[in-house]
């Protein structure tokens, strides 16, 4: 469409003040235009001038906020609907492959499954076998291994699901072709005293003790050869460590005088073992230390894969184990193959730590500029307090950065070489885990707690990866008692922590021929399809799915970025010489640093944390802190003893650009490290001493720094307030929320985390045309209810307690129905009557059918097949639609142990997970006469009880076989569930039906 006259005398004013608006707009909205346009003309004949008073040009910007405002109602809408499903928006597991045993066919048949239940991937774990079936064993790796992965992957491609392998058999990374050199390495320490003119008379030598350490059967020592990868029966034995005998190699002998002389002895060791040496003048202390190995195997190791953990701190030793991988799959068509899996770095969780690398003195020379041998009895935390801290500082931060470097950058080189990509849990680590996570493509968490599960997250936000994933629902419960609405409940601690990638803990793959319970893992909730909860599975992958789906698109909009004072904690010697990093310690937790954590959910505002690497990348843009994937208000540093001068220094120049920079606490006391720590410590004091701070506010001051400035105080809420942040003023009512930003505007993935309903007007902290409500647990969704506040805008909503909601708001106006909340029109009224109990599915034998007066658990409904049945029954009724008028009707099961399909009149209306057990049926869904089927399952621990009971045997794995994870039930130094009583089962009601009014807003 041509622009008319009018529309073409717009065109200075457009220029000039919303360039933004496309002349497009203004072709399909052009009467309005025209309309606009003569208002101007008719005020200011000379507006092609440009030149406006100030009232002018405010008069002007109000008549074109309106026009934008009318554009926007004149151009189409968008369609409201959920994103687009893909197979990485739906949950994936963990594949326990036990021993490689099975068929191709048993391979296709349960991926089938694993499919038709929602899952949208696998991680291909191999692990220890099932005794009765070692005639079945594929050797990892093997050539046979490697027909029946190609397999796998073909039938991942037809099946699209997506396939990533995890890097070894078993965990840490480790196996057969892992020789000695390439081992996880331990230092040893020997100390002598000579006075002046004596010579040590004995030998200089360090014999490692034999140490033997076994989750199976303990074997005599002496019928063991080293390398421990040629014996027999390593299924059996299930080694986690072993050390041999042996005299270990001298790195250093290095000799300290009471006056501070050093001298390196270590040359001066005869080939006998001998110093020869006299002590000059004084007190000498003489320090010995000798390359060991720390024993390590890999765990839960699968046929073919036992064998020595590797050394992270080494490159040559990364480099060998992955080249045994680009041996093995040479000839192979691995192009499905997503990427490699790396699991949480376990190596010290054995007697003592694996603290050494061959490299360490040379590596530590060239990245810290001191040599570390004549420091070591600081390193041994024998020096003053402050020089102890200082070198221990200075070794773990080297130790960090070997990991980074040497191990989990050259892991993901190597797979970015073959076209794959990484997933990495960096927890665990001795080094800094911000850093090792993002060095990976998707970094990976596991647990229960969203401080420590925001590590990975904050990774993968502040470095720009789209993907984070999480172990999930890991030994949730004890074996066999988690329900749908369990896991449920923890996915959504997930979501809220920023990880949108979810892989269940987990699922044994367990061929045809296998009688139930199948395969088993020790430390899982059961993905399995013998887990009565299968039947319903789908429905909680559909949750996930949808909040997954929302949770993959744009990046994550934190407000503020958390410093992680990682030198505060490598200060302090604790446990060992090394130490790791998992979560937030009890000592983090009183810090300043734990005391942010938490308190910034609380008072409305999300953060990432950071680490100083990633500080030294931001730059200060447009106003905002921008990191490698993301942009930030502010950052804010905990009150910490140590942080580095160049992590310093940075903040004080980002400020100097304009940034905003927080001290929540008194500024850093001191510079970390030893190297030059004088001269470095002098301008550190004088940097802070050129900030000026003056009181703004209760408790808040500021230092005005160039363009920027540097607030410091005590109240973390002020301190923000006084820095121009505007928190989300939801969280008052304990709804806590997860919030990403889109093409469309805003998106929030929100839950009551309060013990009350929540009924109202939820404030959201932005502007917007228009917002979207999605239900992700039923599927429903609509436009939202929306009014303008003065900190942004409002949306209706109800929410009970656990319940969540994605919220997306829009620039635009969006089309679709309303989405409608309803009001109860009386109080609930009964389904009354008879219950037929019939059961369908499930074990050890079917029940016969029975009819219930009233309901109760079926466990209580006669004889012992009930108490011991596991599986799926229906109960089925009728009833009349009870009179009067309702927009809807809420179904209410009451209590359900533990899911349920609804049926009414034949018709499927909801798969019901809980924790509310509940659905909403159209008026005209209901007849004078209707007839209601539920189907529930119950979960798996009554038959699993059952079988204890009678000593029917299906603890019959290798390695961990089977452990309980509470005491109680442990018996004979395994899981017995054979005191447990029936756990309740099926409909136990009331069922009722409510009248529902559409609630007009």
């Amino acid at each position: 469409m041509q622009l008319t006259k009018f529309s073409l005398l717009l065109a200075p004013v457009e220029r000039t003040l919303y360039p933004s608006i496309t002349r497009c707009f203004f072709s399909k909205c052009h009467i309005f235009v025209e309309i606009l346009t003569i208002n101007v003309i008719m005020k200011f004949p000379d507006f092609r001038m440009k030149k406006f008073s100030d009232a002018q040009h405010n008069y002007i910007n109000g008549v074109f906020a309106a026009l934008l405002l009318i554009i926007s109602q004149c151009i189409t809408g968008q369609e409201l609907k959920w994103p687009g499903i893909t197979k990485e928006t739906r949950p994936w597991t963990r594949m326990w492959w036990m021993g490689s045993i099975g068929t191709k066919q048993d391979i296709t048949s349960a991926f089938t499954n694993y499919k038709d239940a929602g899952l949208g991937g696998l991680e291909i774990t191999c692990i220890y076998g099932v005794k009765g079936r070692e005639n079945e064993f594929v050797n990892y790796l093997s050539p046979g291994w490697m027909d029946k992965f190609t397999h796998i992957l073909t039938e991942g491609e037809r099946l699209e699901l997506g396939i990533d392998l995890a890097n070894a058999s078993g965990w840490p990374f480790g196996g057969p072709w892992v020789n000695s050199e390439d081992a996880s390495r331990n230092i040893n320490i020997k100390t002598f005293m000579l006075n002046e003119g004596e010579k040590l008379n004995e030998k200089v030598e360090f014999i490692q003790q034999p140490l033997i350490r076994a989750a199976g059967i303990k074997p005599d020592m002496s019928t063991l050869s080293e390398p421990v990868s040629i014996n027999k029966n390593l299924q059996l034995y299930a080694l986690d460590q072993i050390r041999f005998e042996k005299a270990l190699p001298l790195k250093s002998l290095i000799a300290y005088s009471s006056s501070g002389d050093i001298i390196d002895l270590t040359e001066k060791i005869s080939d006998s073992g001998y110093l020869d040496w006299i002590a000059p003048t004084g007190e000498w202390r003489l320090y010995a230390l000798f390359e060991g190995w720390h024993g390590k195997m890999s765990e839960r190791a699968g046929p073919g894969g036992e064998g020595n953990v590797i050394d992270h701190f080494s490159q040559k030793a990364t480099e060998n184990f992955l080249s045994k991988f680009n041996e093995s799959f040479k000839g192979y068509d691995t192009r499905y193959l997503r990427g490699y899996f790396n699991d949480s770095y376990e190596v010290d969780d054995a007697s003592g730590q694996a603290d050494w690398t061959d490299s360490l003195f040379t590596e530590f020379e060239r990245r810290r500029g001191y040599d570390l041998k004549y420091h070591l009895p600081a390193l041994f935390q024998m020096e003053t307090p402050e020089k102890n801290e200082r070198i221990l500082s200075d070794y773990r931060q080297t130790i960090s950065e070997m990991i980074l470097e040497n191990f989990t950058i050259k892991w993901t080189d190597w797979a970015h070489d073959a076209g794959k990509i990484t997933r990495n849990q960096a927890h665990g680590s001795p080094g800094n885990i911000l850093d090792l996570y993002a060095a990976s493509d998707i970094p990976e968490t596991e647990g229960y707690e969203l401080s420590r599960l925001k590590f990975a997250s904050s990774a993968a936000n502040v470095t720009g990866k789209r993907l984070v994933s999480c172990e999930a629902a890991t030994w949730l419960n004890e074996h066999f008692v988690s329900s749908l609405s369990d896991i449920k409940n923890a996915a959504d601690l997930f979501f809220l922590s920023g990880i949108n990638h979810l892989f269940y803990h987990g699922t044994c793959f367990t061929p045809e021929d296998d009688p139930w319970p199948g395969f088993l893992f020790y430390a899982a909730t059961e993905f399995t399809p013998a887990n009565s909860f299968w039947k319903d599975f789908h429905a909680l992958n559909d949750y996930v799915t949808r909040v997954q789906s929302f949770m993959q698109n744009g990046k994550a909009d934190n407000d503020v970025l958390l410093y992680f004072p990682i030198f505060d904690s490598y200060s302090v010697y604790g446990r060992g010489m090394l130490q790791h990093f998992d979560g937030l310690t009890p000592e983090m937790k009183k810090s300043r640093f734990g005391m942010a954590v938490e308190q910034l959910p609380g008072i409305g505002f999300s953060y990432d944390y950071i680490s100083d690497l990633q500080i030294s990348k931001i730059k200060f843009t447009d106003g905002r802190l921008r990191t490698e994937g993301n942009d930030y208000e502010t950052i804010i540093i905990p009150g910490c003893k140590y942080i580095p001068s160049e992590t310093f220094s940075k903040l004080i120049e980002l400020s100097n650009e304009g940034a905003t920079i927080v001290f929540y606490g008194d500024l850093p006391e001191n510079v970390s490290g030893f190297t030059d720590f004088g001269a470095r410590t002098l301008s550190f004091n004088e940097m802070k001493g050129s900030l000026h701070f003056y009181l703004a506010g209760e408790h808040a001051k500021i230092a005005v720094n160039g363009k920027g400035k540097l607030i410091s105080g005590d109240n973390l809420g002020e301190l923000l307030n006084v820095a121009g942040l505007k928190n989300e003023r939801m969280s008052i009512d304990s709804i806590t929320f997860i919030r990403r930003k889109t093409d469309n505007g805003l998106c929030y993935f929100i839950k009551n985390s309060s013990g009350n309903a929540f009924e109202g007007w939820l404030p959201l902290s932005t502007h917007a045309s228009s917002a979207g409500i999605f239900n992700p647990l039923s599927g429903d969704y609509g436009k939202a209810s929306i009014r303008t506040s003065g900190e942004g805008i409002e949306i209706y909503i109800q929410l009970r307690p656990t319940e969540t909601m994605i919220i997306e708001t829009y620039s635009g106006m969006i089309k679709g129905e309303n989405y409608w909340f309803y009001t109860a029109d009386s109080a609930p009224d009964p389904i009354t009557g008879k219950w037929k109990l019939t059961f369908v599915e499930g074990g050890p034998n079917l029940p016969e059918s029975r009819t219930l007066d009233s309901l109760v658990s079926w466990t209580q409904s006669g004889g012992d097949d009930v108490k011991n049945f596991s599986g799926s029954a229906i109960y089925s009724t009728s009833f009349s639609k009870p009179a009067g008028k309702a927009d809807a009707w809420k179904l209410d099961l009451g209590n359900v142990s533990s899911s349920a399909e609804v049926y009414i009149n034949c018709k499927k209306y909801a798969t019901l997970i809980g924790p509310y057990f509940d659905v909403e049926i159209g008026d005209k869904d209901l007849k004078r006469e209707n007839t209601l089927e539920i189907v529930v399952s119950n979960l798996m621990a009554n038959r699993i009880a059952w079988m204890d009971r009678n000593g029917i045997e299906w603890k019959k794995f290798y390695n961990v076989n089977m452990a309980a994870k509470l005491k109680e039930n442990t018996k004979n130094g395994i899981f017995d569930a054979s005191h447990w009583l029936p756990m309740q089962s099926g409909l136990l009601g009331p069922v009722t039906l409510t009248p529902l009014s559409v609630l007009k807003q």
